[in-house]
């Protein structure tokens, strides 16, 4: 019960960000800051990974219309590196305790990715690109303080974490009509596109 807290907030911070979490705890334990960290995610290898890995996303996630096929590619390996984590925070290899802070870690990733998805898909629909920087700046730096705060103040980070997934949960929610209006338009534009193609190899036959 002592770590729950901590793995739910790693839990959400995976659903923003699965390769930030990895780096910033394999860092925070490497350097000495925490010995709450386990060592499979100190390791070199990990490291260099999980920060190639942040690079890449960090660019991705800046794209408007990549970052949601971003998202969509990550929509299993959020949640399952929530789930890792998590239970590498629990310790006590194959203990219940263990499992159930991977189902809490693994479930609260993927409200929190499914909350991210659906806002960069509710932004994609504004047709500047400053949006989703800015948007993608703000889910880094927030990912980044309430993992290096939940190393030390392991309960006021989940719930502040706790407090961003309703938020989200709420705002997603509220914006749904916008998001079903964008994907009407976009499959409208896949089916003229389609119906343009075969009008053209119609023409040339």
């Amino acid at each position: 019960m002592s770590v729950l807290p901590l793995v739910f907030t790693s839990g959400w911070a995976s659903g923003i960000n699965a390769y930030a979490v990895v780096l910033l705890f394999g860092l925070l334990g490497a350097t000495g800051v925490t010995d709450e960290v386990p060592a499979a995610l100190q390791r070199p290898d990990v490291l260099i990974v999980a920060g190639v890995l942040f690079l890449v996303e960090a660019v991705a996630d800046k794209v408007p219309y990549v970052d949601s096929v971003w998202d969509a590619v990550h929509t299993v390996v959020r949640p399952v590196a929530g789930a890792v984590v998590a239970a590498l925070l629990a310790g006590h290899d194959g203990s219940l305790p263990q499992l159930a802070a991977g189902a809490v870690g693994g479930s609260t990733a993927l409200l929190s990715h499914l909350v991210k998805a659906g806002t960069r898909i509710a932004v994609n629909t504004s047709p500047e690109p400053a949006s989703n920087i800015v948007l993608s700046i703000v889910e880094d730096l927030g990912v980044a303080g309430l993992i290096a705060f939940a190393v030390f103040h392991p309960v006021a980070a989940a719930v502040i974490a706790g407090t961003l997934l309703l938020a989200g949960i709420t705002l997603v929610i509220f914006l749904w009509s916008r998001i079903r209006r964008f994907l009407r338009r976009r499959r409208l534009r896949r089916a003229e596109k389609r119906a343009a193609a075969v009008a053209g190899a119609a023409a040339r036959q």
